[in-house]
């Protein structure tokens, strides 16, 4: 076969990889960032490090779980950077809330709580979202940080209490 179609056949095998994992991985990204546009590009950064490195990524035991990877560092490095912090908004200079209850409180719970899963550390955020946006075991997010069983479940532990104080004050 020629390189110019083992070249083809391995394109066409990331299109096909991020076909199938591309919302999961968008998915991943928002609940560890905070803005999902932010989340979109970190997303189309990792996967353009990926295509580069496609031969190495397709030929790993498991390329999910090493894409995942690299989505879990690179919002782990994007949270770093010092010049993309928000920088609060002065008590005075936000509109004022008003009007009656509506539908939107249901939004507003959902705001609540990725707000306070925002807030958590990086690990326990990673655990979590990992465990419940993402449905994965506690043994595959172990492989997946490099860390025990029982390091995720105690993460787990820690950012689910964490959670609750937040949601009930």
């Amino acid at each position: 076969m020629s390189s110019a179609v083992q070249q083809a056949a391995g394109v066409l095998a990331f299109e096909d990889f991020v076909a199938a994992r591309g919302p999961a991985l968008v998915r991943l990204a928002r609940g560890l960032l905070r803005d999902p546009d932010t989340a979109e590009d970190v997303v189309q950064d990792v996967l353009a490090k990926a295509l580069l490195k496609w031969g190495r990524v397709s030929a790993a035991d498991d390329p999910v779980a090493y894409v995942n990877r690299m989505v879990v560092n690179a919002s782990t490095s994007w949270w770093r950077r010092a010049a993309r912090r928000e920088r609060p908004v002065p008590t005075e200079e936000l509109p004022e809330a008003g009007g009656a209850p509506d539908a939107s409180g249901r939004l507003a719970d959902r705001d609540e709580l990725l707000t306070a899963l925002r807030a958590l550390p990086v690990k326990q955020r990673t655990v979590l979202v990992l465990r419940y946006f993402e449905d994965m075991p506690d043994e595959r997010i172990a492989d997946l940080l490099d860390v025990t069983t029982g390091t995720v479940r105690s993460n787990a532990h820690r950012g689910l209490a964490a959670l609750r104080g937040a949601v009930q004050r």
